[in-house]
């Protein structure tokens, strides 16, 4: 179907170097979502991916083949945007086969191809209708069969939720797992959402200044974050950082502990504090103890509790789920 092979990918703007030799491999048929903060370079990686930024320096290989020189239209790549890119006077038919039609693709391929595509997104109530008369969840669904209908070696997503609502990404983000696992085709993704990239990638690929700073599954990089900064990035609530010393730890210069590691009480526990605000949320409660010197503390807790602002508190940690961070602020095994 499609690999990928990124070798000591440089890229810079002017004098900015905004990847600094990045270097993967995405095997046939995985999923790998590139995660990372605003700024970090994963954007950019993906558009070098597609041939619509040209790298300083270094090789990208699909299917074992070299293809620096090679335009976004002979990659073997399709893309999919966070905004639809849909012609506003084509129908959804046209739309999403326009692009094989001037490939020159015969007609009755392309009507195969077409309804293939509607039928697994949902779309054949809509394939004479204009975007316009559809719903932004409706629009993204075509733009994401418009990339079916080409059959790439590689999907290539781009944010492409980040422009709907909440019920709508859920949905959007189900259809897009579910259309990985009947296509089993190489999908690249990018978002700043990590519940997307714990929900759907096979591997998780995390960027920060133009690094990457680990790549494993969703699990791996939650239960064996390399650093400081992948264990803060990965998890909500964030990790909670604590100066080792606070907490009588000797062998570490931080101390971290999720939030759902951590159990309240009011017998001594290894923080105590008060209560500075409590959000129900129905399933979870999430609870904020301002520790004083140790900071702001964050709990989560399954279920229904009630905690008055003001109140206090002691925090106990799990042992056993507790990390530790030397002063370069990696993981101590």
């Amino acid at each position: 179907m499609g690999s990928l092979s990124l070798k000591n990918i440089h890229k810079s703007f002017g004098d900015v170097e905004v990847l600094k030799g990045i270097d993967l491999t995405v095997e046939d048929g995985e999923f790998v979502i590139f995660v990372g903060p605003s700024g970090c370079g994963k954007s950019t990686l993906l558009r070098i991916i597609a041939g619509l930024e040209d790298e300083t320096s270094g090789t990208v290989e699909i299917d074992g083949e070299l293809m620096n020189a090679q335009p976004p239209t002979k990659r073997g790549i399709a893309m999919v945007f966070q905004t639809y890119a849909l012609y506003p006077h084509l129908t959804v038919r046209d739309n999403m086969s326009l692009g094989l039609k001037q490939a020159k693709v015969a007609k009755e391929e392309i009507t195969t191809s077409v309804e293939l595509a509607t039928s697994m997104l949902s779309l054949e109530d809509y394939l004479d209708r204009r975007p316009a008369e559809l719903s932004g969840g409706q629009r993204q669904r075509v733009a994401i069969g418009r990339a079916i209908v080409r059959k790439p070696k590689l999907f290539l997503f781009d944010e492409p939720l980040s422009n709907l609502d909440a019920a709508l990404r859920v949905n959007t983000r189900l259809e897009i797992a579910a259309l990985h696992r009947k296509l089993s085709a190489t999908m690249i993704y990018v978002t700043h959402d990590q519940t997307e990239a714990m929900t759907l990638a096979d591997r998780i690929v995390v960027l920060n200044g133009g690094h990457v700073e680990q790549v494993g599954s969703p699990m791996e990089l939650y239960n064996n974050p390399a650093n400081k900064f992948v264990a803060g990035f990965i998890g909500s609530p964030q990790m909670n950082f604590i100066t080792a010393e606070q907490v009588g730890e000797k062998n570490a210069v931080t101390v971290g502990i999720r939030p759902e590691h951590i159990s309240l009480g009011t017998k001594k526990g290894d923080l105590s504090g008060t209560v500075s605000h409590v959000e129900r949320l129905g399933g979870d409660t999430n609870v904020y103890l301002d520790c004083g010197s140790a900071g702001l503390i964050s709990v989560r807790m399954f279920g229904e509790h009630d905690f008055a602002v003001d109140s206090k508190l002691s925090a106990t940690f799990d042992p056993s789920r507790i990390y530790r961070f030397d002063a370069q602020d990696n993981t101590i095994v």
